[in-house]
């Protein structure tokens, strides 16, 4: 959502590899950008961008419940006190996207539902986390946010330019540029 997180997270995936035993191989880069891509170039039913109000509401919410979910794992998971910082503000960030959304939800007719079910590859990248500690988690947590975040930034793009609600369009305006 915040190309200064997604630069964050970048390096901080740099930075947390080095912290292997071994340096990661280049088929690790490469395993790893080309799951990116295939996510991208592949989505699921339940990941197409959003072009209705309620679509966008319910990507956005789920977004949101994403991050908070992922982060919380990261304050008794990750072992860099920096992706633990990280996590706090996505928490803090996440939690103000949530309350800013149902404020707007809430003055919009028709009422549009605030689903915020996590899709299969959000479900997936939450599973992933699970269970991983340390180290490991961190680089994982990492990977789950530049991707979770370059889907959300999609998202956002895509409903302003094409979305179906004024004021939707508006809100997704607002929180791609930030």
């Amino acid at each position: 959502m915040h190309l200064k997180a997604l630069i964050f997270l970048s390096v901080m995936l740099a930075l947390t590899a080095c912290g292997r035993d071994a340096s990661p191989s280049s088929n690790d880069i490469d395993t790893v950008a080309a799951d990116s891509l295939a996510m991208g170039n592949a989505p699921e039913p339940d990941t197409l961008l959003p072009d209705t109000g309620a679509d966008f509401v319910k990507a956005t919410a789920a977004s949101d419940r994403f991050e908070i979910e992922s982060s919380k794992l990261a304050a008794t998971a990750a072992q860099s006190t920096a992706v633990k910082t990280f996590a706090s503000q996505m928490i803090k960030s996440h939690k103000t996207s949530t309350t800013k959304l149902k404020t707007l939800v809430a003055g919009i007719s028709p009422t549009l539902d605030m689903d915020d079910a996590l899709n299969s590859e959000q479900q997936g990248l939450l599973a992933g986390l699970q269970g991983k500690t340390g180290a490991e988690f961190d680089r994982a947590y990492a990977i789950a946010q530049v991707s979770a975040h370059g889907k959300t930034l999609e998202a956002l793009t895509a409903y302003a330019a094409v979305g179906d609600n004024a004021i939707l369009q508006q809100h997704a305006k607002d929180w791609s540029r930030r």
